[in-house]
């Protein structure tokens, strides 16, 4: 499994990040992103203390933990600021909280996530076939999510992703130790989404991925 939407105690998660890598580590993950929810209030605390413990962590452990912020709640106006700016201070992976339909997101948030070349659109929601087709065209990956609540739409970005060439992912956007899942939980996730076997494959390869890139390699 490799998960790249998760919460510790940096924001709403219950885990300091040591406790969360080492518990996905036992879980069978291959790869973790830590993605606390972030904005211009925060993130200069958030990413560099996740940046010195996702190091040490990686090396300790056979996981690969990764320094990430999840933007949320913010303007649309500000959002290619602060994906600039987490990136500067050390993200290597950067999700947008998308319009997700049980949230008050703003709207206009997944077309300025996608402008800005985020990562992951995470939980979408009622997304576009236009912003669909600008996330293919533009190398942002959306997320089908395992979280309840933000699955509800899971079925339909799928059907848009599959209609647009966009390119899905699964994550837990976890919060807490019982939200961990393994390869079989997130491949029925996908299935029930509408994705095929060759779809699952897929969303496993694009998760693998994003960590190769986000690593260098």
């Amino acid at each position: 499994m490799i998960d790249l939407h998760t919460h510790c105690i940096f924001s709403d998660g219950v885990l300091i990040p040591a406790e969360l890598v080492r518990r996905a580590q036992v879980k069978g993950y291959e790869a973790i992103a830590i993605t606390d929810h972030g904005d211009s209030s925060n993130i200069d605390f958030i990413i560099p203390r996740l940046a010195k413990v996702c190091r040490e962590l990686s090396a300790a452990w056979p996981i690969k933990a990764l320094p990430g912020i999840e933007l949320t709640h913010t303007p649309p106006a500000d959002i290619a600021r602060l994906v600039a700016e987490a990136r500067a201070l050390g993200a290597l992976v950067v999700v947008m909280h998308g319009e997700t339909l049980v949230e008050p997101v703003a709207p206009g948030t997944n077309r300025a996530a996608i402008e800005a070349g985020v990562d992951i659109l995470a939980h979408p929601g009622l997304i576009t076939l236009e912003e669909s087709e600008m996330a293919a065209a533009r190398g942002v990956f959306l997320e089908v999510s395992a979280r309840k609540g933000h699955s509800l739409a899971n079925g339909h970005v799928a059907r848009l992703a599959g209609l647009t060439g966009a390119r899905l992912v699964i994550d837990t956007d976890a919060h807490e130790p019982g939200d961990l899942i393994d390869d079989e939980f997130a491949r029925k996730v996908l299935l029930a989404a509408g994705l095929d076997e060759d779809g699952v494959a897929r969303a496993f390869a694009n998760s693998r991925e994003i960590v190769t890139k986000a690593l260098g390699g």
